[in-house]
């Protein structure tokens, strides 16, 4: 997936094959899932024909499922289908930075919108109504991995880990007999130094994932292009929101919303968090640096942080 993991696990166990178990289950997704593998299955699905049924593996309609359900939930601003108009500004396999004509970005947008594919009631075939669209899982299957792992760790007996795939987080347990959980920083986007978080999250069981515009990016002509591209205007979204941090039960869930609500900006994604309690963190940009908006669910996530602590204090005491 083009970036690092970190795995850490509080047992008294020494197994020399599980790292080899954890490479070839990432290997899989992979394969599976990544639009940079030529050979793999979304990128067969990607050049099939209009019209075509295509088998597609356990694994990938799981989330092609989630990813259908998200992209309803949020009024299609998390869409996997921007895939064109993802490599027509540079920032899919081609690398290639530039700012497209509106032309364009009118001819590519014709193609995005995953209700655009039929799906079967199991998920397990799929085909385009349209020859040109394609999907691109890069804002879902990182999440999708982490939970992946976590259940291949669950399996193999361990009770008490952390899996973070490139800034994508699971927790299980706890990281010492008597902690609460694990703790979990959310930086300011601005920050991105070890230790320096807004916040410091005890999770347990638990998993977080981030969307920003502050990592993936170019300059052209003095003006700054996220990533993040909005399928609804097939342009970077141009609003101040920075930053989403989204805590959830699975981490493809989390990675997911986290990518729907930066699409939105940070009003309509403040009230759609709030309308489907969703716990969310999000960093906004001002002239003065960054003003933090935190969905209700997330306020009672760190209030109840705020107790713990207070309460392991006063134990120790």
């Amino acid at each position: 997936m083009n970036t690092y993991y970190r795995i850490t696990i509080r047992d008294g166990r020494e197994d020399t094959l599980l790292h080899n178990e954890i490479k070839d289950e990432l290997q899989l997704v992979n394969n599976e899932m990544s639009v940079f593998e030529h050979m793999s299955d979304i990128s067969q699905f990607n050049k099939s024909q209009e019209g075509e049924w295509i088998e597609i593996s356990e694994n990938l309609a799981y989330v092609l499922q989630a990813a259908h359900q998200i992209y309803n939930q949020t009024n299609g601003y998390f869409d996997p289908s921007v895939g064109k108009l993802v490599d027509l500004w540079g920032f899919g396999t081609t690398k290639t930075y530039k700012v497209p004509t509106e032309e364009e970005i009118q001819v590519a947008k014709r193609s995005v919108g995953l209700n655009k594919i039929n799906f079967s009631r199991d998920y397990r075939k799929a085909k385009k109504t349209i020859a040109d669209i394609s999907i691109n899982l890069s804002a879902i299957a990182k999440g999708y991995a982490v939970d992946r792992i976590a259940k291949l760790l669950e399996k193999e007996g361990y009770t008490d880990f952390i899996v973070e795939i490139g800034g994508e987080v699971k927790t299980k347990g706890r990281r010492a007999k008597k902690a609460a959980g694990w703790n979990v920083g959310v930086a300011r986007p601005e920050n991105n130094k070890v230790d320096d978080f807004e916040y410091i999250i005890t999770m347990k069981d638990m998993a977080v994932a981030t969307s920003g515009d502050y990592r993936n990016y170019f300059y052209i002509d003095g003006k700054r292009y996220s990533h993040t591209i909005d399928p609804k205007t097939g342009y970077p979204v141009e609003h101040n929101l920075a930053a989403v941090t989204v805590f959830d039960k699975e981490c493809m869930r989390a990675d997911g919303l986290a990518t729907g609500i930066m699409s939105m900006g940070e009003a309509k994604g403040l009230d759609f968090a709030n309308n489907h309690r969703i716990a969310a963190i999000m960093f906004v940009h001002t002239d003065d640096g960054f003003q933090t908006l935190i969905s209700n669910e997330a306020k009672k996530l760190l209030n109840a942080n705020k107790t713990s602590k207070s309460s392991a204090k006063g134990a120790q005491k």
